[in-house]
């Protein structure tokens, strides 16, 4: 057996853990091993007349999602296929009232509960409210011990790669982890940390549902 499949196995037997905390918790849940797996419950959660939406998620892109809806003749905008700002903060607020928005998270931990991390905040206000119903797509690597862990991961690895991922397309951009790879708490104009939310659970019921997928994706 490979270091890869050590890796497959332990994060297996962690999934039912973590499924059955986020059941507890009001979510819907489900593991998938691979791609093919998240494509097909996504085509049994998503009718083809449904409005979806997305938050920027490089998970969904390594998954191959949007491409996969689009190619299929799903209703589905997506603000990472925008052409300009504007275009990105149009989609973002119509997205507020889409069937179904796609996104990733920053973190969860073990016992269920999401933390995430916004700039803007377009994508942490339509996982609280909006959207009719919300599915987040996981790698196992988002996931961390307890909920004290989770905000750790959340601001000192995820956002600070974020930040990387945003420079590059957007000069513009100047925070302190742009060039140290560590948050510095800043109160920087450009900083993507204005909106930390945690949730803990979810209200009604159901409406928000967790993909936890065993690979390792996104930031």
């Amino acid at each position: 057996m490979t270091q890869n499949a050590f890796v497959k196995q332990r994060n297996k037997k962690l999934a039912d853990k973590v499924v059955n905390a986020l059941k507890k918790r009001h979510f819907d849940a489900w593991f998938c091993e691979d791609k093919s797996e998240v494509l097909k419950k996504l085509s049994e959660l998503i009718s083809k007349d449904a409005f979806i939406s997305t938050g920027g998620s490089t998970t969904l892109n390594e998954l191959g999602v949007i491409d996969y809806f689009v190619e299929n003749g799903y209703n589905i905008t997506s603000r990472d296929r925008a052409k300009t700002l504007e275009e990105k903060d149009n989609i973002s607020r119509k997205a507020m009232l889409c069937d179904v928005f796609l996104m990733s998270t920053n973190a969860l931990s073990e016992d269920g509960e999401l933390v995430n991390i916004d700039g803007l905040g377009n994508r942490v206000a339509a996982l609280a409210y909006g959207p009719k119903n919300v599915i987040v797509i996981a790698g196992m690597n988002k996931v961390a011990k307890n909920l004290q862990e989770a905000y750790v991961r959340a601001r000192n690895t995820a956002a600070p790669i974020n930040l990387q991922r945003i420079a590059s397309v957007n000069p513009a951009t100047e925070t302190p982890c742009l060039y140290t790879g560590c948050c510095a708490d800043c109160k920087s104009e450009t900083s993507i940390c204005a909106q930390i939310v945690t949730t803990r659970l979810c209200r009604p019921a159901g409406r928000i549902k967790v993909i936890l997928v065993n690979e390792e994706l996104g930031y």
